[in-house]
């Protein structure tokens, strides 16, 4: 009898190892999981397990310059400011974030295709060339700067937003450009074209209830087509140099002016000192004399004298003199001419 490469002791007709009972191994997995669960079973505990998961879903926290919009089943409910909040999950309510302290900025005849440096910009001439009210055409290129003022309005109000504030300033621009002259727009006026159509542009999104506050418009360049550009520049230089020969001829008026005033005033203050001056002198004089002729009137004599003997003193320092003596009888020829015969003995 052969072996059939068998165990001894085994027969050829008994059966080997046998595949496990799929049926009694789902049965012994079932014990285990069992063990220590409720009678309910595992499917409870993850049913629970998901509507926590769930509802968990509806915790978000906003950031410092952001906000949220709530809504229900699409209806707005509540709009929410910074911090950690709370809604009711998907697809009962749902929240929209969106920063509204950020300035957004907007390009009105041209684009920036490369910021650099160098930056590199792209004219968009259908946005651009405008009509001034001296029927000029000139090329405006200007920027927009707003942020948004109500959430709710900005989100559902408007369908884009960016594009509605773009066509809104463009139209403004041109209505104001079409009131402003040629002049108006390449030189003086570009300040009260920036203020007046930032007003205008902030009336129409008012009017559209579309949450958006206008922050400014700045020109970013204006000038004339490229046909006539050099033709206008020799006009915008010519124009700069009256005005800055204006400027400098005022200016030297407003220096000479104040001085020459000044100097007038000094020489009618100096005028009326001197002639306080006078009238008090004059004054003191008419007293003295009123006082003299008084004591003159009292002693005569005596005054005469005095007066003489007053002129007298004040007169004799100030010539030079020559003493006779009396007993020459005042016989004075030998001396004559008196004034040489000083010189010679001055000498």
């Amino acid at each position: 009898m052969g072996t059939w490469n068998k165990p001894p002791n085994k027969s050829p007709w008994e059966k080997g190892p046998q595949p496990p009972d799929i049926d009694e191994l789902l049965s012994n997995l079932q014990d285990k999981f069992k063990i220590g669960l409720p009678k309910k079973g595992v499917f409870s505990y993850i049913i629970i397990l998901a509507i926590i998961v769930w509802l968990a879903t509806g915790i978000f926290i906003i950031d410092p310059e952001e906000q949220g919009v709530i809504k229900r089943f699409g209806e707005v409910t509540e709009v929410v400011g910074p911090g950690p909040h709370y809604h009711l999950p998907s697809p009962i309510e749902t929240v929209q974030i969106a920063p509204v302290t950020a300035v957004r900025r907007l390009e009105i005849g041209f684009r920036t295709i490369q910021t650099g440096p160098p930056a590199k910009y792209r004219r968009v001439l259908k946005e651009s060339l405008m009509l001034t009210g001296d029927e000029n055409i000139i090329d405006v290129q200007f920027i927009v700067q707003y942020r948004i003022s109500d959430l709710e309005n900005y989100l559902y109000s408007l369908t884009n937003p960016d594009v509605t504030v773009r066509s809104a300033a463009e139209s403004a621009m041109r209505e104001v450009i079409g009131d402003s002259s040629v002049t108006e727009a390449l030189t003086v006026g570009k300040g009260i074209i920036e203020d007046t159509t930032a007003l205008l542009l902030q009336q129409t999104m008012n009017s559209y209830e579309g949450g958006i506050k206008i922050e400014n418009v700045k020109l970013q360049d204006v000038h004339p087509p490229d046909a006539v550009k050099e033709a206008f520049k020799d006009v915008v230089s010519a124009r700069e140099d009256r005005e800055k020969m204006i400027n400098d001829a005022e200016g030297y008026r407003n220096n000479l002016v104040p001085k020459a005033r000044g100097e007038a005033a000094q020489l009618v203050n100096s005028a009326k000192g001197y002639a306080k001056e006078k009238v008090l002198v004059a004054i003191g004089e008419s007293e003295r004399f009123n006082l003299i002729y008084e004591e003159y009137k009292m002693a005569k004599v005596i005054t005469r004298e005095r007066i003489l003997l007053e002129t007298m003193a004040s007169i004799l320092p100030k010539v030079n003199k020559v003493i006779a003596d009396k007993e020459l009888g005042g016989n004075v020829l030998p001396f004559l001419p008196i004034g040489q015969s000083f010189n010679q003995l001055s000498k």
